[in-house]
């Protein structure tokens, strides 16, 4: 459930960064792929972390 909050989170963000910059729709669309993608992978080792019991 993290990792699907993360991702939306960091879609929606990235979409935002590169519409506040005035990028066309391809920028928002990679933006919002890059961030997705982080966003993602930060939110898969933190629920590693809490699931081990690490943090």
């Amino acid at each position: 459930m993290i990792i699907i909050i993360g991702a939306i989170l960091g879609a929606v963000t990235g979409a935002l960064i590169a519409k506040r910059r005035k990028g066309n729709t391809a920028d928002i669309l990679q933006y919002a792929a890059v961030y997705c993608l982080m966003f993602t992978l930060a939110s898969l080792f933190l629920t590693i972390f809490l699931y081990r019991g690490i943090a």
